[in-house]
C-alpha cells in the first residue's frame, strides 16, 4: 500500500499535490492508496495555544475532501498524549508497517512526524531502509500570485488570508471554495423587518476559521439545491449592544422558506465590504439594497462563466 500521513487541514493545493502522488504510486504498484491521519488537533491535546485553533476542515469535510482526490483508504487515529510520545521509529514500526502495511511513504518538502515531530525526510528515509518501506518528498506547491509572482501554498497562509477577508487568496490556495457547515437558529427576526430575511448559522464545528467580519458573496447549499447569497459576519453593530456575540447570517437571494433547523452550507466567493456601524436603520437598509444589487450582478457575472442555480 502506499500512503502518506498527516493532520491534512484544509487538504489545499500542497496536500493535494502529495495526494496525487500517492494516487499514481499506488495505481503503478497496483495497490490500494491510503491516507494516515489524526484527530483533534495535536495543538488541542498538547495545550499548544489551544485557544488559538482554528480549522479550516472539520473532520468529515477533510475525508470527504481526500476521497475526492482518489485516496482509497482513510485511517483516523486518535490524537492523544500517549500517541504523541510515539517516536518516529515506533510509529512507523507499530503503525505503518504493523498495521496498515505501507511499503511506500510519501511526504510533502516540510514533513516531520514522531515525537516533537523530530523526523523530518532524512531521518524517515533512514527509518524507511530499516523498517521496509520507501520514502519519497514532494517539493513544496505554488500558485499564481499576479504581480507578486508565484506564492507557496501552506495552511498558515489560508488562515491568515480568511482571518483579512482575502478570500480570494485563500480560495486560490485552498483550490476550492472555503466553505462553513451549519444548521438554521432562530434569530431576533430584524432582517425579516428590514426586509432582508436571514439564516443565522450554527456552526458544527465551533473550531473552524471564521473570515474577517464583512459582508461577503456566498453560493448557499440547502435541501440540495444552489442559491446565491449575502453574508455578513460580525457583531451587527447598528442593531446590537458592543459585547454581543459575533454571528454568522445570510439573506438567500429569490428565497422566503421558513428553514429554521435545516442543514446548510455557506462557499465564501468574494468579500463586498467591511462590516460598519450605521447612523439609522434607514442608512442601514439602504446599503443592504446596494449590496444585494452588487451580489446579484456578481451572480450574473458567475452564470455567464458557467453557473447554473440546481
Amino acid at each position: 500500500m502506499v500512503a502518506t500521513t498527516g493532520f491534512f487541514d484544509g487538504v489545499h493545493l500542497g496536500h493535494r499535490a502529495v495526494l496525487q502522488r500517492v494516487a499514481e504510486r499506488a495505481r503503478a504498484q497496483g495497490s490500494a492508496s491510503a491516507v494516515v491521519t489524526f484527530w483533534p488537533h495535536p495543538r488541542v491535546i498538547l495545550h499548544r495555544d489551544a485557544q488559538k485553533v482554528r480549522l479550516l476542515n472539520a473532520l468529515d469535510e477533510k475525508q470527504q475532501r481526500l476521497r475526492a482526490c482518489g485516496i482509497d483508504h482513510i485511517h483516523v487515529l486518535p490524537f492523544t498524549p500517549a500517541f504523541a510520545a510515539l517516536s518516529p521509529e515506533a510509529f512507523m514500526r507499530e503503525y505503518l508497517c504493523g498495521q496498515f502495511h505501507i511499503s511506500t511513504l510519501v511526504v510533502g518538502y516540510d514533513h516531520h512526524l514522531g515525537r516533537d515531530a523530530g523526523a523530518g525526510y532524512d531521518r524517515l528515509r533512514a527509518i524507511g531502509r530499516t523498517t521496509g518501506i520507501a520514502v519519497e518528498q514532494v517539493p513544496q506547491a505554488y500558485v499564481a500570485d499576479g504581480e507578486a509572482g508565484a506564492q507557496a501554498v501552506s495552511s498558515t497562509k489560508i488562515r491568515e488570508a480568511l482571518a483579512g477577508g482575502a478570500i480570494a487568496t485563500a480560495n486560490r490556495l485552498l483550490g476550492y471554495a472555503y466553505s462553513l457547515r451549519g444548521v438554521v437558529v432562530e434569530g431576533q427576526h430584524l432582517g425579516r423587518r428590514l426586509g432582508f430575511p436571514t439564516a443565522n448559522m450554527q456552526l458544527y464545528e465551533p473550531l473552524k476559521q471564521l473570515p474577517a467580519n464583512g459582508v461577503y458573496a456566498t453560493r448557499v447549499r440547502l435541501y440540495d439545491a444552489v442559491f446565491m447569497g449575502m453574508t455578513n459576519i460580525g457583531y451587527r453593530p447598528t442593531v446590537q449592544p458592543s459585547g454581543a456575540a459575533r454571528t454568522v447570517e445570510t439573506h438567500i437571494l429569490d428565497f422566503c422558506d421558513d428553514i429554521y433547523g435545516q442543514d446548510f452550507t455557506l462557499e465564501f466567493l468574494d468579500r463586498i465590504r467591511e462590516e460598519r456601524q450605521f447612523a439609522s436603520l434607514d442608512a442601514l437598509t439602504a446599503q443592504l439594497k446596494a449590496d444585494r444589487e452588487e451580489i446579484t450582478n456578481y451572480e450574473l457575472r458567475i452564470t455567464e462563466s458557467g453557473y447554473r442555480r440546481i
